[in-house]
């Protein structure tokens, strides 16, 4: 409707004068002179003005009442009551309803056409936000968990009914690349949190020594180089969702911390000796076997269970391979639109190696792999030779479980070596990360960054 503006007056000669005065500054103008015309505009015609101008006491009702009856509609934005009757419980409740100013009869015009545009650039935002919305409740539906196999369905069935309730916290497991971030999505935007905010942390990405500064806050002064005070993201999330990705790489001694804020629902920030409730739902997610790590002493078993009120674990994408017909279309669609590109067939071949991979990288690393071919596509057909998942078979040194040999003919390249040893030590540890990286001699840091790199 771009700068729609409705007048509600019952006075002939203010709504004809105000009507032409905003016609002159670029609206397009509306004018009700009862009650019935403008609900008749708002519902029957679905009218979305960006502003609303209106009497407070018409001939056959009260403007209030039908700001109350018609603000949940979506595009009906910002109101500015005009009245030569004003009183005190009239303007409370104005602003209780959320009108955007109670002016009094008469209003110079200049100073009403201020307050118009500033509810004009209040009503903009609040779109923008509300099409923002709308596009995320859109991505991340229960059906943006793509796939017909037995397991999808049952994933999907599952997201279905914890949307529906409301829980304090839940795990999400799965290997690398299943879709636990996906999945935390659909679960927030899916319930009636959905409007809070949706607030992720990868508890791996950071240096620990920053990590309860980042979820906690900090009062300035707290710590060298702390010059101001700063929100955590527990606070962030107020009302929302808090997803903490790779919680299993949280230190033993945050994981208490973070017990306690998640049992009284309240944290503290560093340097602070005052208390903030906080109204938030937990969802944690890690590609680790929590069991094991609670057995080994690498994460707190009373966390642990209070975490796993539910506990959703998503299939590997070698466990449901025929979801591929849907996968991989879908993933071209996407990438089309980014790359601008229009492949729209898949050759035979191109299926043959999708369908034989094992895919250890799971949903990540198909995704990875058809961007790739996107990318570099010359034509409609899905270039098969950018999918590069051909592994040479590597000849294990059956005389000693630390060692492996590497072809150096010619035929692994840096990346493919690189790859094929990260992935060698990984089944060799059971996927364990902390055992891999000290086998390699390295961080977990580091190590999580090159499985990332190669869809690992």
């Amino acid at each position: 409707m771009g700068k729609t503006l409705l007048i509600i007056e019952d006075e002939a000669l203010l709504g004809d004068e105000l009507s032409r005065y905003f016609n002159r500054q670029g609206y397009r103008v509306e004018l009700a002179t009862t009650i019935k015309q403008a609900r008749h505009k708002l519902l029957i015609q679905k009218l979305e003005p960006l502003v609303v101008i209106s009497d407070m006491n018409l001939p056959d009702g009260n403007g209030l009442d039908l700001l109350a009856e018609v603000r949940a509609l979506p595009g009906v934005a910002e109101w500015l009551f005009l009245t030569a009757y004003g009183s005190v419980p009239e303007s409370v409740r104005a602003l209780q309803l959320g009108a955007y100013d109670f002016l009094e009869k008469p209003c110079d015009l200049e100073r009403l056409d201020l307050v118009v545009a500033s509810a004009q650039r209040s009503a903009l935002a609040q779109r923008r936000l509300q099409q923002q919305h709308s596009v995320q409740t859109q991505c991340y539906s229960i059906d943006a968990f793509i796939g017909s196999s037995h397991q999808a369905q049952q994933t999907r069935s599952m997201l279905n009914r914890l949307s529906k309730v409301s829980f304090s916290s839940l795990i999400i497991s799965g290997e690398t690349g299943t879709g636990k971030g996906l999945a935390a999505k659909i679960l927030h935007h899916s319930s009636p949190r959905s409007d809070a905010p949706f607030v992720a942390l990868n508890c791996a990405a950071l240096p620990h020594d920053l990590l309860e500064s980042e979820l906690f806050g900090h009062e300035a002064g707290a710590f060298t180089g702390a010059k101001k005070s700063r929100r955590g993201l527990f606070e962030q999330a107020d009302g929302g969702t808090l997803f903490l990705d790779e919680i299993g790489e949280m230190p033993l001694e945050l994981q208490s911390k973070l017990l306690t804020a998640i049992e009284g629902q309240t944290v503290r920030r560093l340097g602070s000796e005052v208390e903030t409730e906080i109204d938030i739902q937990i969802i944690a997610a890690s590609n680790c076997n929590f069991a094991q790590q609670v057995s080994d002493g690498q994460f707190r078993s009373d966390l642990y269970h209070r975490l796993g009120l539910f506990e959703l674990k998503l299939p590997s994408l070698r466990e449901r391979k025929e979801d591929l017909q849907e996968l991989v279309p879908a993933a071209i669609k996407e990438f089309n639109l980014k790359a601008k590109r229009k492949v729209s067939k898949i050759p035979p071949q191109a299926w043959q190696q999708l369908n034989h991979h094992n895919w250890p990288g799971n949903v990540r690393e198909l995704r990875n792999a058809i961007e790739r071919c996107v990318l570099f596509a010359e034509d409609e057909c899905l270039p098969t030779q950018w999918l590069q998942l051909e592994m040479p078979q590597i000849p294990m040194n059956a005389g000693s479980e630390k060692s492996l040999i590497i072809p150096l003919d010619g035929s692994m390249d840096l990346d493919a070596m690189e790859r094929h040893i990260i992935q060698t030590v990984l089944q060799r540890c059971s996927n364990n990360t902390t055992a891999a990286a000290r086998m390699l001699g390295t961080s977990r840091e580091k190590l999580r960054y090159r499985q990332q790199k190669h869809g690992l």
